[in-house]
C-alpha cells in the first residue's frame, strides 16, 4: 500500500504514481532528486516552505500549490488553496483539509498552528489510493470525515499530535495503514514512530528515511 511513497525526512515526501512525482513539504533535501511534477506546501514555516529545496526539484512545468502565507514566500506561479479545496493537476486529484492546532501553544491562547491561519493537509488521489498528508496538526474534529488508504500522521509532539493522540487519529481514519512523520529534524525522534505503531489499532508502517 506504501509503493512508491518515499520518506525524504520529517514531513517531506515523494509520492511516484501514474507516471508522476508529487512532492509534499521538501525540506533538506539530501541529493539530486528527480524533478516535481507537483510541489504541495501545507504551511509557511521554514521546514516545510524552504523556497531552496522547493527550487531544485522544480521544473519548468512543475506546478506548486500551497496556501497564499507559503506563496508569499516563493518564486510564482503558485497556485493558492485554502482548506475544503478540490484541484486536478497533471491528472492527479488534490484535496486541501484543515490543519490545525487544539492543544499545543506558543503562549496561552496562541497555539502553533492556529485554525484560522488557514494551513492545510492534502489528500492525493493516485495509483488507485487516497494518501492523506495531515500536516503539523493535532487530531481534529474533521478527521472523522478524512476517506485515505494511507495515512501521514505527524506523531513527535510538542508542535503536533503526540505518538498517544496520532493513534486516536488514526482510529478514527481507519486507514489501511498508517505512517508516522514529524520525526528526525529536530524535534521527535524514531522512538516516537516506534511508540505510535505500538499504540496504534490500524497497521502502521515505519517508512525508512531516504538518503
Amino acid at each position: 500500500m506504501t509503493k512508491g511513497i518515499h520518506w525524504l525526512g520529517h514531513d517531506s515526501f515523494c509520492i511516484e504514481a501514474e507516471g508522476r512525482c508529487v512532492y509534499i513539504d521538501p525540506y533538506r533535501l539530501r541529493r539530486d532528486q528527480p524533478k516535481a511534477d507537483i510541489i504541495l506546501i501545507t504551511h509557511d514555516h521554514a521546514d516545510h516552505c524552504s523556497p531552496d529545496d522547493v527550487a531544485r526539484i522544480r521544473g519548468p512545468q512543475t506546478v506548486v500549490v500551497t496556501v497564499a502565507a507559503a506563496a508569499a514566500r516563493l518564486t510564482p506561479p503558485v497556485r493558492l488553496v485554502a482548506p475544503g479545496d478540490t484541484l486536478t493537476v497533471a491528472g492527479i486529484g488534490i484535496e486541501a483539509v484543515p490543519a490545525y492546532n487544539t492543544n499545543k501553544f506558543r503562549s496561552p491562547g496562541h497555539p502553533f498552528h492556529p485554525r484560522e491561519a488557514g494551513y492545510v493537509g492534502f489528500i492525493v488521489a493516485a495509483g488507485g489510493r487516497r494518501i492523506y498528508h495531515a500536516g503539523d496538526t493535532d487530531a481534529i474534529p474533521e478527521m472523522a470525515a478524512i476517506e485515505a488508504d494511507v495515512a501521514l500522521l505527524p506523531v513527535s509532539g510538542t508542535y503536533v499530535m503526540t505518538a498517544e493522540e496520532a493513534a486516536e487519529a488514526a482510529a478514527t481514519i481507519q486507514p489501511r495503514v498508517a505512517v508516522p512523520m514529524h520525526v528526525g529534524a529536530g524535534i521527535g525522534g524514531l522512538e516516537d514512530a516506534a511508540r505510535f505503531k505500538t499504540l496504534a489499532t490500524v497497521p502502521v508502517e515505519v517508512l525508512p528515511i531516504e538518503p
